[in-house]
């Protein structure tokens, strides 16, 4: 850097930058300054295509083991405001972005995103051309990384990110599940947040919630759709969570490889059929093991708040916020049975073929009778969503609490308390209406 550059760079509010690099397994090397921890960081890099909810993307649990890169050009410019937080701590290992903001402007900022990032020890670069990294990602393929502000010798950073481990295979949920039940209830509302946010309907149901990383905003969902909820650690045994009595049980959101998560899915095998269950994200991939299906790891994977999802009942489209690696295949959930599924009895690798035709299909699994897709991304043709048609349960990939995101989705709210009533049309609910229900305007 020049010396004119030093000077001018004194009279505004960034700091005087300290060298950073992003170097990828594949050998792909990104130059710029740090704006976070010092240190290492080593994970796999991924990208969120959100134009806002910087803070809420950071503290999402489901980023445990990652390296998140923000597509937005700049980040920071409205600060940090702890009431937005969807964890207690970040679990991601590392962020990229383009420019970071140093002076937000914004009445309910308290802190710099620079300030928070060093206080969680969280590592972060900036000053790299995020265009060219993502459109090396979706080229490429997800890929271990590492950011460093302590090596600069692409070598020895090379050599030590092909040393790292993979996510792949690797449990992460015990990492940021809790470790004894807590409750949750209206009281637990956030205050901050009631200028924007109407009240809590009155609670008229017991559930109990399996936190593989639950987001606190999914927590405020449950509530405000009239909840009350006993958040319960990951692994906790089918038979104690029924000894309760609740009148459901959900499947909470969570990072990484969902074959690693059999703690989970396998007493979630044991409440299919019993008692009325619903499942967001990683809870969604727990319900498809559980059944018996694969799951595939997506090339890139979906993250962001601008995903097109059909809801096949309906077929009004859903502009969805979402968070994830690893896919449902359907196929695998059984075979299709043609009366229900429009006289079709083969399977399509695309699944916008049943979005064409305005068909829900619907399969047989040999453990727990008929499945419907009830859901189809739009953008690439995967699973979005199932319903099972002969016991209470159903599950979406995407995010309905949508920290951040469009509030399409948020009627999954409603639909669950529905299923918790009996009813038979549960998702059969007006979205354009519900997205608006409890905001003050």
């Amino acid at each position: 850097m020049s010396e004119l550059s030093e000077r001018m760079l004194e009279d505004t509010t960034k700091p005087k930058p300290q060298p950073a690099m992003l170097v990828l397994e594949d050998g792909t090397v990104f130059r710029g300054t740090t704006c976070g921890a010092a240190g290492e960081a080593f994970g796999e890099v991924c990208f969120n295509t959100s134009m806002e909810g910087y803070l809420e993307v950071i503290t999402d649990p489901s980023y445990a083991g990652q390296i998140v890169t923000m597509t937005y050009p700049q980040i920071g410019n409205y600060g940090v405001n702890p009431d937005d937080a969807q964890s207690g701590h970040p679990a991601l290992r590392g962020l990229v972005v383009r420019s970071m903001c140093a002076a937000p402007s914004n009445w309910r900022s308290q802190m710099t995103l620079p300030e928070f990032l060093r206080g969680e020890g969280i590592v972060a670069i900036e000053g790299v051309d995020t265009r060219a990294l993502v459109r090396h990602v979706r080229e490429c393929g997800a890929m271990r990384a590492v950011i460093s502000t302590e090596d600069t010798d692409t070598a020895s950073l090379l050599e030590k990110v092909r040393a790292s481990e993979s996510i792949v295979g690797v449990n992460l949920v015990p990492g940021v599940s809790c470790n004894e039940p807590y409750a949750c209830s209206a009281s637990s509302l956030p205050q901050g947040k009631g200028f924007a946010l109407s009240g809590a309907d009155d609670a008229r149901f017991r559930v109990v919630a399996y936190d593989c990383g639950i987001k606190r905003a999914i927590l405020e969902g449950l509530v405000s759709a009239g909840c009350d909820v006993q958040v319960v650690p990951w692994d906790t045994p089918a038979e104690a969570v029924l000894a309760e009595e609740p009148d459901g049980v959900f499947l909470s959101n969570g990072p990484g490889d969902p074959d690693a998560v059999a703690g989970t899915y396998v007493q979630v095998e044991k409440l299919l059929g019993h008692v009325p269950v619903f499942g967001i994200c990683l809870g969604h991939q727990m319900i498809c093991k559980a059944v018996g299906a694969t799951m595939q790891k997506l090339k890139y994977g979906h993250r962001g708040g601008n995903h097109p999802v059909m809801n096949l009942f309906t077929g009004r489209v859903e502009i969805t916020a979402q968070n994830h690696g690893f896919n449902l295949v359907f196929p695998s959930l059984g075979p299709l049975v043609p009366e229900l599924s429009g006289d079709n009895g083969e399977h399509v690798d695309d699944l916008r073929f049943w979005a064409d035709q305005s068909i829900a299909p619907v399969v047989r699994n040999e453990r727990f009778g008929r499945i419907r897709l009830t859901h189809v991304n739009l953008n690439d043709g995967t699973a979005e969503g199932i319903a099972f048609i002969d016991i209470p349960a159903f599950s979406v990939q995407y995010h309905p609490e949508a920290n951040p995101g469009p509030t399409d989705s948020h009627y999954l709210f409603r639909a669950f308390t529905r299923l918790m009533e009996g009813r038979g049309d549960y998702l059969d609910i007006d979205i354009a209406r519900d997205r608006l229900e409890g905001w003050r305007f």
